[in-house]
C-alpha cells in the first residue's frame, strides 16, 4: 500500500461497496447492462469487476466483499486500498436489509472517510418475509445521505439508484462528520494532527487504522508513531476493537430508531433454513449439493458433452484440416504447427473448445445456482472444520471436489478462497494428488483387479491426506479466517444465473483460449528442436529404476501434455504385455502422482505464478516416484 498510490487503469467514478453476499453483483449487472469485465488488481490474485455505467461515461466497480477496514483478507485489503486512494466519485454502499445493522458498521467507517455516498438497502422483500421493517426516509434523515431500497434480482429500486448515482457525480452529498466518545475522539484528532499534509486524502480514517497498528499505513504515510504509541497503551484492549465497538454502538442506536420487527408466521423457507443449519440434516444435503456439482460437471460436462463434442471435433475439424494440409502444405512442420497430433487447431484449439469449454460450462451453471440459493456458503461452514487441518476453510471443498472433473477448471475456481495461503494449499493438492475425471476413468479401467484398485487408492488418498497436513502446517502466511455471511435460502434467478454464467464464459475465453494457443506452440518447438527425446530419456531412468520398462518415459511425457493420453499409453504397454501385476499397480500410482498435465501448470503459472508452479511440478515428480518406490518395496 502506498499514501500517493494512483492507478489510472484502476482508478474508477463509482465503486459498490459491502459485505460478500449483499448482491454487489447483481446491482453491478443492472447497473452496466453486464455482469462484468474483470481486472486483476496489480501484486495480488484479486480480480475487480469493472464496467460502465448504461447512459453514462461513468468507470464503475464492484469491489470484492468487505467487513471492515480493519481487514483479514487479501480481497479486503485490495478493496481498502482503492477505497482510499483511487478517490472515486461515488460510493455505493450495498447493506443486507436483513443483517442492517451489522452493514452499518462498514457504512461508518466509510462516513469516516467523507465519501460522496449512497447507502442502498438491498433484499428488502427477504427482510419483510422476516418481518423486518425499515424507515428508509428515517434512515435517510439520521444519515444525511441518500438511502435506497432495492430488490436487486427483481430489479426494484435499480432506476431510482442510477439516478441519483447521476445527480451525486454531479451534486456531491457527503455525511456529516461522526463523533466517538470523547476518548477516543481526542486520540483520532491528535494523530489526524500527525498526518503528513501531503495526504490529503481521507486524513480521518488514516489516523484511525494507524492507532489500530496497521503497519502498511504507519509504515508508508510517515504518521508519527510515538503519538499513536502513546494512546495505543492508553487504550489497554485492541484499538481496533475498541473502533469496532463504537462503530457498533452508533449502528444498534440507528437501526433502534429506523427499523421494527413485526410478528409473523413461520414458513417453509424458515424450516428449510433451519434443516441446512442443522448438521443432522445439512451433512445428507451437502453430499446431495456436491454429487449436483460432480454430475453437472463431472459427469455431464466432462463425459458425456467432452466425448460428444470432441468427437465432432476430431471427425469434423481435425480429419478435414489434417487432409487440407496434407494436400496443400509439402513442408512437414509447418504442417503440425497447425494440424496433426499436437497442433494450435488440432489440440490448442480442440482443447480449449472441445474438453475444457463444456467442463467449465456445466461447472458455472452449477456453481451459480447454489451461489443464487444461497445453499454454498452453508456447505462451507459445515465443512470448515474439517478442512481447517489441511490449512483451508470449508470453501475449499468446491475446488478439490471438481478437480475430479478437470484439474484445470478446479484451479480456475480456487479464486473462491479467501487468502493467497489457501489458493497454494488447495492447488498444490490438485497438481499433487487428485486425478481428473478423464484420468480417473481410465484408472478404473486399467485396474488388474478390485484389490489392485484399492490398493490404488489408498496410495493416492494416503498422499493426498499427508500433503493436505504437511501443507496446513508448514505452509507460511496466515491461517484461515472462515467469516462468511449466511444469506437466506432462496429460488435462484435463471436469468441471474444466465448472466454470471455468461460472464465467466467471456472470461474464459479472453483468458484461458490464448494458454492453450501457447501449449501447442511450445510443444512443435519442443518436437522440432529435439526436447522431447532428451525429456523421454530423462524419465526412462527413474522409471527403471522402479522396475519399469523404459516406455514408461514415453507414458509420462504424454501424462504432461494430457493427463488421459498418459494413463491411454499405459493402457497400451499393459495390453502388450510390457507390465506384470505389481508393475501396473507401481504404473497406476506414480502415473497418477505424477506432474499436471500443461494446461494445469499453464493455469497455476497464471494464478499462483511461474516459481510456485515449478516448484510443485518438481514436488509432484518427488512425490510421484517416492511413493512408486515404497510401493514397490510394499509389493516385493
Amino acid at each position: 500500500m502506498h499514501c500517493h498510490h494512483t492507478s489510472s487503469d484502476l482508478s474508477f467514478d463509482v465503486v459498490l461497496v459491502g459485505n460478500p453476499n449483499v448482491g454487489k453483483s447483481v446491482i453491478f449487472h443492472r447497473l452496466t447492462g453486464r455482469y462484468a469485465d474483470v481486472s486483476n488488481y496489480p501484486g495480488t490474485t484479486v480480480d475487480i469487476l469493472i464496467g460502465k455505467i448504461k447512459g453514462t461515461d461513468l468507470k464503475l466497480a464492484d469491489l470484492p466483499g468487505m467487513y471492515s477496514f480493519f481487514s483479514i483478507t487479501e480481497e479486503e485489503r485490495v478493496a481498502r486500498e482503492i477505497l482510499l486512494f483511487s478517490n472515486p466519485k461515488v460510493v455505493v454502499n450495498v447493506v443486507d436489509a436483513k443483517n442492517l445493522e451489522r452493514g452499518l458498521t462498514l457504512t461508518f467507517q466509510l462516513f469516516d472517510c467523507g465519501f460522496n455516498m449512497i447507502l442502498v438497502i438491498n433484499a428488502v422483500d427477504e427482510a419483510e418475509r422476516l418481518g423486518i421493517k425499515i424507515d428508509e426516509k428515517k434512515l435517510e434523515k439520521e444519515l444525511g445521505v441518500p438511502v435506497i431500497k432495492t430488490v436487486a434480482i427483481k430489479n426494484k429500486g435499480i432506476r431510482e439508484l442510477l439516478e441519483k448515482i447521476k445527480e451525486l457525480a454531479t451534486y456531491p452529498v457527503h455525511p456529516p462528520q461522526l463523533k466517538f466518545s470523547n476518548e477516543t475522539e481526542k486520540a483520532v484528532e491528535e494523530v489526524m494532527e500527525s498526518v503528513p499534509e501531503t495526504i490529503t486524502v481521507h486524513r480521518r480514517m488514516v489516523a484511525i487504522l494507524a492507532i489500530t497498528g496497521d503497519e502498511e499505513i504507519l509504515r508508508n504515510c510517515g504518521i508519527d508513531r510515538d503519538i499513536v504509541n502513546t494512546y495505543r497503551s492508553k487504550f489497554g484492549v485492541s484499538p481496533a476493537f475498541r473502533f469496532a465497538l463504537e462503530y457498533q454502538r452508533m449502528a444498534k442506536e440507528l437501526v433502534e430508531k429506523a427499523v421494527k420487527m413485526e410478528k409473523r408466521k413461520r414458513g417453509i423457507y424458515d424450516r428449510l433454513n433451519e434443516l441446512t443449519l442443522n448438521p443432522v440434516t445439512s451433512i445428507p444435503m451437502s453430499l446431495v449439493a456436491l454429487y449436483f456439482l460432480y454430475l453437472l460437471a463431472g459427469v455431464l460436462g466432462a463425459q458425456i458433452l467432452v466425448d460428444f463434442i470432441e468427437t465432432q471435433f476430431e471427425s469434423t475439424i481435425n480429419a478435414n484440416l489434417n487432409m487440407w494440409l496434407e494436400s496443400n502444405i509439402p513442408n512437414y512442420w509447418m504442417r503440425e504447427l497447425v494440424g496433426g497430433e499436437y497442433g494450435i487447431i488440432t489440440l490448442g484449439l480442440r482443447y480449449a473448445v472441445a474438453i475444457i469449454f463444456p467442463i467449465v460450462t456445466m461447472f458455472f451453471i452449477a456453481f451459480a445456482i447454489l451461489e443464487d440459493s444461497g445453499f454454498l456458503p452453508r456447505m462451507a461452514m459445515l465443512l470448515d472444520r474439517l478442512f481447517k487441518k489441511f490449512g483451508l476453510s470449508g470453501r475449499a471443498v468446491i475446488p478439490l471436489i471438481l478437480g475430479l472433473g478437470c484439474g484445470t477448471m478446479a484451479v480456475i475456481v480456487t479464486r473462491v478462497l479467501e487468502s493467497r495461503r489457501e489458493k497454494m494449499i488447495a492447488t498444490l493438492m490438485l497438481a499433487v494428488a487428485i486425478p481428473c475425471s478423464a484420468q480417473l476413468g481410465i484408472m478404473l479401467g486399467i485396474a488388474p483387479d478390485f484389490r489392485g484398485l484399492m490398493i490404488w487408492a489408498a496410495g493416492v488418498f494416503s498422499v493426498l491426506i499427508t500433503i493436505g497436513l504437511l501443507a496446513g502446517k508448514y505452509m507460511p502466511g496466515e491461517e484461515p479466517v472462515f467469516y462468511m455471511e449466511i444469506p437466506s435460502l432462496r429460488l435462484p434467478s435463471v436469468s441471474n444465473i444466465l448472466m454470471k454464467t455468461v460472464s465467466r464464459l467471456e472470461w474464459y475465453f479472453k483468458e484461458v483460449l490464448p494458454i492453450f494457443i501457447a501449449i501447442s506452440f511450445a510443444i512443435w518447438v519442443g518436437r522440432i528442436t529435439g526436447i522431447f527425446d532428451v525429456v523421454v530419456a530423462a524419465l526412462a531412468v527413474p522409471a527403471s529404476f522402479l522396475g519399469l520398462p523404459e516406455k514408461m518415459g514415453e507414458v509420462f511425457l504424454y501424462g504432461f501434455f494430457r493427463r488421459d493420453y498418459g494413463t491411454a499409453g499405459l493402457y497400451d504397454l499393459i495390453k502388450q504385455g510390457f507390465l506384470d501385476y505389481n508393475q501396473t499397480i507401481i504404473s497406476m500410482v506414480v502415473l497418477t502422482l505424477f506432474v499436471p498435465c500443461i494446461a494445469q501448470f499453464s493455469m497455476m503459472a497464471k494464478e499462483r505464478g511461474i516459481k510456485f508452479a515449478a516448484i510443485t511440478v518438481l514436488t509432484a515428480i518427488a512425490i510421484a516416484f517416492s511413493s512408486g518406490f515404497i510401493l514397490k518395496t510394499v509389493l516385493g
